[in-house]
């Protein structure tokens, strides 16, 4: 059936703050409102805005939130737990530069620090259950990573050990979130053990096609991996569940190129840029996802080694919108059809 995306929406981690309006709920819900969005993609994890684990337990308090955003013009496109699914999976490399996503009293307790993640993430199935929200975003986390590149070799089934753990690690996770009706859209990401199609792919399997592993899609990490992000609508779509609109761009030159994360963002060969500023085809994107009948929210989310964020997001509203296609009921064409519904028989000579 044809379908048309919501939208504009913004994720507000990037926004989040200690002064107004960015300081509250009320406040940088109004803020997003009055630039233009009618969604929002809630940080689970900032205090200012929500109380997770009051509102996976309390109807009340889930209905206070929405009407709050309500009122102010917007309504909650997700739940956001990105911090919270990164700590699901850590290799111990990472340790202490991923402390910092979880309380302070669980610093240097990497196995507590995890028990606290994954109760984090059943809090948010429930609380987006009782916000009416269909689905949520995240990240994966990350146990393979720092082997990406194979140099030295890696031992032999290294990569099928750490995907067959992450698997295990989120398999009762996402049950949850089927008991509460709620997908995950993992963001493909690099610094994430799922980065691409493939890694998505070894994912699922190990989750034997887990109906809530769906996709949350941004081009902007395709297009930094020099992957087909459009191809990769082609061969997904039935997994994408959001949308992160977001740019990139890809310059490289006779010194760097794909692997250039060393030099400071501003000096990359590839580098996120606000919506319009870089090289990501949004038109092509819109209409691929308008193809398969992508019914979600496009979620702005701003990262930009140049332009100041509050010009991003001004910006942001009116590109997205200018880029939703409403997706049309009839064909172009109806107007020279005929409405015989015998007609085709007789034009194949199966009916005098």
């Amino acid at each position: 059936m044809p379908a048309t995306m919501k939208g504009p929406a913004i994720f507000l981690a990037q926004f989040a703050g200690d002064t107004a309006p960015f300081d509250s709920w009320a406040s940088i819900t109004a803020w997003a409102a009055g630039l233009g969005y009618r969604g929002v993609q809630l940080p689970s994890w900032d205090a200012r805005f929500i109380d997770l684990a009051r509102a996976a337990e309390s109807q009340a308090y889930c209905d206070e939130i929405a009407g709050i955003a309500a009122q102010n013009g917007v309504a909650i496109t997700e739940l956001s737990t990105h911090l919270q699914g990164q700590l699901v999976a850590v290799n111990p490399a990472y340790d202490a530069a991923f402390d910092d996503f979880a309380p302070a009293a669980l610093h240097g307790r990497p196995v507590a620090r995890q028990a606290w993640a994954v109760e984090q993430l059943k809090l948010a199935a429930r609380a987006s259950r009782r916000l009416g929200l269909a689905g949520s975003v995240s990240f994966t986390g990350a146990l393979a990573w720092p082997f990406v590149y194979p140099w030295p070799q890696r031992p032999a089934g290294l990569v099928e050990e750490s995907f067959g753990e992450l698997a295990k690690r989120w398999r009762p996770i996402l049950d949850v979130y089927e008991e509460n009706g709620v997908d995950v859209g993992f963001e493909i990401h690099p610094g994430e053990d799922v980065f691409d199609g493939a890694t998505f792919e070894l994912f699922l399997e190990r989750l034997d096609g887990h109906p809530r592993c769906r996709i949350n899609y941004d081009p902007s990490h395709f297009l930094l991996q020099q992957l087909d992000y459009l191809a990769f609508i082609d061969i997904y779509h039935e997994r994408i569940s959001a949308f992160h609109v977001k740019d990139a761009e890809f310059r490289p030159n006779g010194r760097q190129g794909v692997y250039s994360g060393f030099a400071p963002w501003v000096e990359r060969a590839g580098r996120f840029r606000s919506l319009g500023d870089g090289h990501v085809d949004f038109k092509a994107i819109f209409s691929k996802l308008a193809q398969y009948g992508f019914a979600g929210w496009p979620v702005l989310e701003w990262e930009c080694a140049l332009k100041h964020p509050e010009d991003g997001a001004r910006e942001g509203a009116p590109f997205i919108a200018e880029h939703i296609i409403r997706v049309t009921e009839k064909a172009f064409d109806d107007f020279a059809g005929s409405g015989d519904a015998r007609l085709g028989r007789r034009m194949l000579g199966l009916d005098p």
